[in-house]
Parts: structure tokens; C-alpha cells; sequence
């Protein structure tokens, strides 16, 4: 009687197992949001780096020069694979014996593995990185010297130019930049493609409206998601010098307007922008706060010629250049020319127009 009873304990909770494993996967799928971390189906966070190389990737790049286009990738924004794609096509990683590659330049004046001309390079092939330096010779391996020959300082270089000219979001515009011939575009997003295990060239999911409506419910106040709303909505609009929308926008016309659908008045230029908030101490920014960069005519370490809004902590909306793709979010942490932050908020004159909104009698 016992061995029959424990016969039927022992099926009983045979069963029950059974039951749980047929059903486990229902119950995850049916969890909610809060359980599972549902929600966006998009991941928010800049994923363009994570792509792994493929076979014929690994056999074909070098290990030197495929760390440095991840290293340096990462570092700037723009996907490794494009960069790897660049200098397959331009020099085959720097194994061509062509003239150029490894000194001197070719019959149109480039130079090095990314095959810069020396005058988009700065100039000279080797460049102190102490003084002002007009171009994108860059410092990869940190010895002082921005040499157009030097694969990890010509890399870092492409990954500037190819960021400064659209990338990551429309690569096809930044290489065209690079060499102006669609047929050259074609062949290194080919190459690019190849290189990627999933066969694709990703642009960041911060370029999907779909990441919009997590940054405006974690704004830190009901103006700020307001100034949010706005300014996220005009992403995809061209760059216009002077621009004030509602088409197109320059970088400080697209804050300027974004403000006052707040119901908030500040300065017009970037100019006049950099002195009316209050500074904010880097790594106390927020949502709304203003970060701006030593970029243009005229500027300097205490007159900054550009402004991006932040939209999250590393991340702003800016309209950077007519050359540059469409208004968008982008990193503002890999930009070397940072100046510093500010608050517009917490101005004197906007603490007024605050008080007015929230009280329209006064």
C-alpha cells in the first residue's frame, strides 16, 4: 500500500514538471512588461560596435588594423566595418607596395593607409599635435605626432572625416565625401557588408523614433520633456545656416525653436547662447542643458561656434553642417573640442518666464 502510494506521489509530481515545461515558455511570453523588460523593441543604446567580424573578415584584416578600426570606431562613432572597408579598398589595410602608401604620395597627393591628401590632412604628413592644426590629422597611438603614414593615427583621421560628413547614420554621403564617385560608395558598403558576420552595415537605433519616448518621459520636468518633444521631432530636417525651422535649422536655431515651444524665449546664436546659462560641471549635465564646442570661424576656447541640446547623459540633438546629414543624435563625449556645459534654465530671465507659465496672472 505505501509503495503504491509513493507510486502515485512520484507520478503526481511527474507530472507536474511535465506541465511546467510545456508551459514555461507561454508564461514567459505572457509575463508582463515589468517582468519580462518589455517595452521599446528597440535597444536604445548606440549598438553599431557590437557587430561581430565575419570569417572572411578575420582572415582578410590584419589583427593590428582590425583592432584599431574597432578601437577607434568606438571612439568616434562611426561603424568599424565602413572604416575596415575604407582602407581595404583604399590601400588593402596598407599591404599595397603603390606609391604613396608608405611614403611620399600618388599622382593625386594621397598618402597613407586611409589615403589622405596632405592638405585634408593638415598640410604636412607629420604634424605636432601641439600646434593648430587645420585638417584631420589625429594623435591614434598617443606619441604626439599626427602621421599620415602611421595606421593607428591615419584611421583615427578617417573615422573624423567619415563622422564629420554623416556617419554613422548615412555613410553613403560621408564616403562619397571621402572620394566623390558613387561607384567607389557602392564598392566599400560592399566590402563593409562582407566584413560584418550579419551581413549588414547597422546605423545606430538612436536614429529610430521608437527611442524618442523613453528620453522625454525621463526628462526631469515637464518643460524640459516639452523642449525634448520638440526638438527630437525635427530630426531628419536639413542643416540651414540660419535656419529657424520649421524645414530647416542651424545648430542653434533648432534649441532656439525647441525652446520657445516651450513657451521659453533665449538668444538666438550659439554666440550669445554660451554666455546667457549657467555652467554646469561635466558629468552634472541633463536633459535641456546645452553643450557647446570650439567649431568655425571665429571661435575659441571662450567663443564656441557650435551647440548641441542634451537629450540624455552622452547623447544631444545637434544640426551640425549642410555636409554633415540631416539633424540627428549623435555622442557629444567623443568630440575632443568640447568648451562646457550650460543651463538656460536656471537664468534669471527664465526663471521669470517660468514663473509667468506656471502663473499666468503675475
Amino acid at each position: 500500500m505505501k509503495g503504491a502510494r509513493l507510486a502515485l506521489v512520484i507520478g503526481l509530481a511527474g507530472a507536474l514538471i511535465l506541465v511546467a515545461v510545456i508551459l514555461s515558455p507561454m508564461l514567459l511570453i505572457s509575463l508582463p512588461s515589468f517582468i519580462s523588460g518589455g517595452g521599446t523593441s528597440v535597444d536604445c543604446e548606440d549598438d553599431t560596435q557590437v557587430e561581430e567580424v565575419s570569417d572572411s573578415g578575420s582572415s582578410d584584416i590584419p589583427g593590428r588594423y582590425l583592432e584599431l578600426y574597432k578601437k577607434h570606431g568606438k571612439k568616434i562613432g562611426v561603424q568599424w566595418n565602413i572604416l575596415a572597408a575604407v582602407g581595404k579598398r583604399e590601400t588593402d589595410h596598407g599591404r599595397s607596395d603603390l606609391p604613396g602608401v608608405k611614403d611620399g604620395t600618388n599622382h593625386a597627393g594621397a598618402a597613407g593607409p586611409m589615403q589622405f591628401l596632405i592638405s585634408t590632412w593638415g598640410g604636412k604628413a607629420r604634424i605636432p599635435m601641439s600646434s593648430d592644426v587645420n585638417g584631420y590629422a589625429s594623435d591614434g597611438d598617443g606619441d604626439g605626432v599626427g602621421d599620415v603614414y602611421n595606421p593607428a593615427d591615419a584611421i583615427l583621421g578617417a573615422a573624423k572625416m567619415l563622422k564629420r560628413n554623416g556617419a554613422p547614420e548615412n555613410v553613403r554621403q560621408a564616403l562619397f565625401v571621402y572620394n566623390r564617385a558613387w561607384w567607389y560608395v557602392d564598392q566599400v558598403v560592399e566590402i563593409a557588408r562582407k566584413y560584418a558576420r550579419s551581413g549588414e552595415v547597422k546605423v545606430p537605433p538612436q536614429a529610430s523614433e521608437e527611442c524618442d519616448d523613453p528620453l522625454i518621459e525621463a526628462a526631469p520636468s515637464d518643460v524640459v520633456a516639452k523642449i525634448l518633444e520638440y526638438a527630437l521631432d525635427q530630426r531628419g530636417k536639413p542643416y540651414l545656416w540660419g535656419g529657424t525651422g520649421p524645414d530647416a535649422f542651424d545648430c542653434s536655431g533648432v534649441i532656439y525653436a525647441a525652446y520657445r515651444a516651450a513657451g521659453l524665449v533665449i538668444p538666438r546664436t550659439t554666440f550669445v547662447q554660451w554666455p546667457f546659462g549657467v555652467k554646469v560641471q561635466e558629468g552634472e549635465e541633463q536633459p535641456g542643458d546645452l553643450v557647446f564646442f570650439n567649431s568655425g570661424p571665429g571661435t575659441s576656447a571662450n567663443n564656441p561656434g557650435h551647440v548641441g541640446l542634451v537629450v540624455s547623459k552622452g547623447k544631444m540633438l545637434e544640426a551640425r553642417c549642410r555636409l554633415c546629414g540631416p539633424i540627428k543624435v549623435t555622442s557629444y563625449q567623443a568630440r575632443t573640442n568640447r568648451v562646457g556645459f550650460t543651463r538656460p534654465l536656471q537664468n534669471p530671465d527664465v526663471l521669470e518666464q517660468l514663473k509667468k507659465l506656471q502663473n499666468p496672472s503675475l
